[in-house]
Formats: C-alpha cells, structure tokens, sequence
C-alpha cells in the first residue's frame, strides 16, 4: 500500500473520481451511449447511482465492465435520463462522490424552431439574439452551441395566451475568426432531463473585410410565378465554398465553389418553381474551406415576381416605336390602377431595368422613361410593370410588349438615361394668353417671375452665375387683365453621376430619380411655368375647365428670353 493511501485511508477519505458519458451527455432517444467512471487509485470496484430514483439497469450490467468502471448503454429511452454520480473502492474504503453528470436523453417533443433577431447576419463585435419558440408549452429552453452540449444557455419561458412558447437568449459578441452554430431544445420542469427533438441547426454568418464575390442572375431579375431561377456567386479568389441571404429570412443557403479555372470559382443557387415569397433582395459571400471567415457582401441584387398585384398598365412610346439613331425617345407606362411605381424592362438586358415613382396625372397614374439619344443598343421589345410600396418586390401583370425599332448609324452601347450630357444656354419661350395651356399631362410649376428665378441656375434664389443678358420678343398682348401666361423652358447642362447607386427599390433610389427628372438638364426636356403678369387682378394657378379644349384662335404673347 502506498503512502498516500495509507493516509488517505487513515483520513477516512478517497478522492472522487471521474464521471463523463461518451459520446456527450446530450443524446437522442435510441443511440448508445457509455458512462465512464475513473478512479485514482488502485480501484477494486465501481457504482454508478442515480439522484432521487434508482438506476435499476445498472444491475444488468456485467459484473467484469463495471469493475473497470464502463456502465453501458446500448439503447437510450426515456427511463434513462437523469442526474448520475459514482464512486469507487480501493483497500476497504468507498471513495467520495464524484461531480454530478446530467445524462439528457432528447427526442421526447417536437422540435422547436430557433432563429436570429432580426438577422442572422450579424456584424464582427456585435452581440446575438436568438429566439427559440415552440407551440408545445416548455418551461424551459436550452441553447447549445454546436460541440458545446455540456455548458448550454438555459432560460425560462415566457407564454403566450394561445399556447406559444418562446425564449430570448443573447450570444457574447461574435467575430468571423470561428464559426457560430446553434441548436436548442425545450422541456418540461417536471421532467428535466428529458428534452425535445433538436431544432435545425442554425448558423451565423458574421461578414469579414476579405473580397467581395459577385451575384448574377439568370434568366433576368423579373420573374414569372412557376419559372426557374439561379443566382450566381462568383468571385476571382478562390473561394471554396459561398453563401445567399435574402434579407428578412430566418437563414441562409450554403454551397461550395466550383472551380472552372485556377483562381476562379463559383456557386451557383436554384430557386423554383419561383414562388410569391422568392421575391426580395439577396446578397452573396464567400469563404475558404480552412478558414471560418466569411467575405464582405456582394452588392444586393433584387428579385421581383410578376403577377402578384392586380391590374396592367399600359406602355406607350414619343415620338413613335420608329426612330433614327440620335432623336430623343421617351417611354411612357400609365395605369387606372394605383401604383407607387413603375418598373420598365427591356427585353433580353438582364440589368437594363429602370424604376420611377409614380405621379398621378388626371385620369391615370404614369411615368416617363427618356432615352437621350437613342441608338441602336435601345433597339428592342420593352415591357413595364406597376409595383406598390407595401412590398416593392411585387409587381403587376406585364404591359403589351412595345417593339422599339431604331434605323440609321449604330451608336455605342448604352443604357436609357434620366438626365442629359451636354451643356448649353437656357431659354424661356412664353407660350400664349390664357388660352393657351403646357402640353397635357405635364406639371405647371411656378406662379411668379420671382418663383421663375428659382427654377434655373442664374435666376433669383441662386447663387450660380447670373444671366448678362436677356432678349425678349413680344406681339402685342391681349389686354385682358386675368390672362395668365405659361413659360416652356428648356434645360441643359451637365448630368450629375451618382458615385455608388442604392438599390433600385430603394427610397433614396427613387427620390434620386424624381429629384434627376425635375430637374432635368436635357436640352431636349421641357418644363412649363405659370408666369404672373404685374396686371393681374388676383393669382389664377390654374386655367378654367373650359380651356382645356383647342385654344381659340386670338392674339397671343411671345417671347423668348435667353440666358447666356
């Protein structure tokens, strides 16, 4: 007998031994399982005892695996569960207990479902939120971390009315240096260490600052309810495996990269049939297999779903669908149906894809798309479609098809613009008495030569260059004190670049684009003004009904002011 016995023994003491289960102490109903119980010392025998209920299938097993402290399970149920400690013999003397080991046999409940709040895309330093809910009514639920069943989360639950059951667990803040994967289980009080099903498995993905992949689609960004789908990550840095998130979803999608040539790589996701619920903005990253890191995100990318929202509108073309190479096109989408916007497409450009808000002009809700100048890159068949704020992601029926034929000299390629790219002077042309009204359909802006100044760089209210010189030419006017006057302008001067576009279905993308076609520098675009005469009895905004029929044949104020 060692010394060390011999004192110990003279104590009246052992020290504890070694309790641990393998595989883990979480294990599903029906698997096997082995509770390991180590002593050390010299050890003559082993028992294995269970916290408030006896362990009777301990009895059944062999008497040459317990001496050796291995207490085998072939088949977890239900009976099994509970709290466990053991204890060994040496020279006479029973050690102390060891540590409590909780064996948990899952599987007795549905599953719950586990998911990030509000996304799980979290940002490197930040802390996460995860919810874990269930319609069965858990005192509790367990949060484990994927290879961490022995140190779980464990909260209690709260309650909803209708049965709902749910969780709130917070995750320390996380980082892309590892992997951030989680299961969770729900049970009840009574019956502790019998728990649920596992819910599915979910990970966090934490974007690094590595290269950002692309995302492409095919066969276009609209899609049709039914239709095939694939999105594309690729990048040239040899990811070998990608993620797609669409923003708002409780998860995201994993495939590894597929390397057509060295350095080159790709995923590539299917979607379909295409459903409502496909309809969003995605982005992609990627990753190395050795590393947990994930890349910077792809810029988004939107998905819209046809079909969705009642109504059609309808798509008409100025001057004509035939035109010469350098004219100045403009495609207008009008509906009866109310929508917040409209989106044109043209066909076979998978990215020419334009958006406009709305506005509304008597009967029928519009938008104008100019192409300026048009060249033979805009020859095509055009569609547009309507969309509403509440989910921008759904659009409308199709238009008719529009055929866009342009003749003449090829230009080079180009996309459909909003705004002009040429400078020029700026000119006022009064268009007639109160006889005489803008072109239907079109804005009347301004009611005074004073609010005239703030309509164009130069005028009053802007700091810019003032004009030197104006030049006006008139007849004789009528001298009928309430004539109100409409000034047709036309603008040019160079078109503003915008440095990194939103997203098309943004809100700052859409007042960027009702803020490009208000002000538009076109030398071919057209605004008319009210203009006030200083013999004007009272403030008219606005021309009689009655003058919305051909103007009578009667004299007429003209002129023309330039601006140098």
């Amino acid at each position: 007998m060692t010394p060390i016995l011999t004192l110990l023994i003279c104590l009246g003491t052992l020290p504890k031994p070694t309790l641990w289960a393998e595989p883990g102490s979480v294990i599903s109903e029906g698997s096997p399982v082995t509770l390991r119980c180590q002593g050390s010392l010299q050890v003559q025998d082993y028992r294995l005892q269970r916290e408030k209920k006896t362990a009777s299938w301990v009895r059944r097993i062999q008497q040459e695996l317990v001496k050796k402290g291995y207490f085998a399970i072939a088949s977890i149920t239900w009976e099994h569960a509970g709290r466990y400690r053991c204890q060994y013999y040496s020279h006479s003397w029973w050690s102390e207990l060891s540590d409590p080991l909780e064996l948990v046999v899952t599987g007795a409940y549905s599953k719950p479902t586990l998911s990030a709040l509000p996304s799980p895309v979290v940002a490197s330093g930040w802390n996460a939120t995860l919810q874990c809910g269930s319609r069965v009514a858990f005192d509790n639920f367990v949060l484990c971390k994927k290879g961490e069943d022995e140190h779980p989360q464990c909260l209690n639950s709260h309650f909803h009315p209708r049965g709902w059951s749910w969780a709130v667990f917070s995750v320390v803040p996380v980082s892309p240096s590892r992997r951030w994967s989680y299961q969770c289980y729900g049970y009840i009080s009574s019956a502790p260490y019998v728990w649920s099903l596992p819910s599915d498995l979910l990970e966090l993905l934490v974007p690094g600052v590595s290269k950002k992949p692309s995302l492409s689609v095919q066969p276009g960004p609209v899609v049709a309810p039914g239709d095939k789908l694939t999105l594309q990550c690729g990048s040239d840095t040899g990811y070998n495996r990608f993620a797609l998130y669409e923003e708002g979803e409780d998860d995201f999608l994993q495939r590894p990269g597929r390397q057509p040539q060295a350095g080159l790589s790709r995923a590539n996701f299917l979607l379909g049939p295409v459903k409502r619920s496909h309809g969003g903005q995605y982005r992609c990253y990627g990753a190395h297999n050795l590393s947990s890191e994930w890349s910077a995100p792809s810029d988004p990318l939107d998905i819209l779903i046809s079909r969705q929202i009642r109504g059609t509108p309808f798509l008409s073309v100025q001057p004509g669908p035939k035109v010469v190479s350098g004219e100045n096109v403009t495609l207008l989408c009008q509906s009866s149906w109310q929508f917040h916007a409209f989106l044109l497409t043209q066909a076979g450009a998978a990215d020419a894809h334009l958006h406009l808000r709305s506005m509304y002009k008597y009967p029928k809700y519009q938008a104008e798309f100019p192409i300026s100048p048009v060249t033979s890159a805009h020859a095509g068949t055009y569609r547009c479609y309507g969309s509403r704020s509440s989910n921008p992601y759904l659009l409308s029926v199709p238009s008719d098809p529009l055929e866009l034929v342009v003749s003449g000299p090829s230009g080079g390629p180009s996309s459909p613009t909003t705004g002009p790219t040429s400078t020029c002077g700026k000119s006022l042309r009064l268009l007639g008495s109160e006889g005489v009204r803008p072109p239907p359909g079109q804005d009347v802006i301004g009611s005074s030569w004073e609010q005239w100044g703030k309509l164009i760089p130069g005028g009053q209210g802007d700091s810019r260059t003032p004009p030197t010189s104006v030049s006006v030419q008139q007849r004789p006017p009528d001298e009928d004190p309430q004539t109100v006057t409409y000034a047709q302008v036309k603008h040019c001067g160079p078109r503003r670049e915008m440095a990194s576009p939103p997203s098309p279905l943004s809100e700052e993308f859409l007042d960027t684009k009702d803020t490009q076609a208000a002000a538009s520098e076109d030398p071919q675009d057209v605004t008319y003004a009210q203009l006030q005469s200083l013999t004007l009895r009272r403030e008219a905004t606005e021309p009689p009904p009655s003058q919305e029929r051909a103007p009578p044949v009667e004299s007429s104020v003209y002129a023309t002011l330039t601006i140098h």
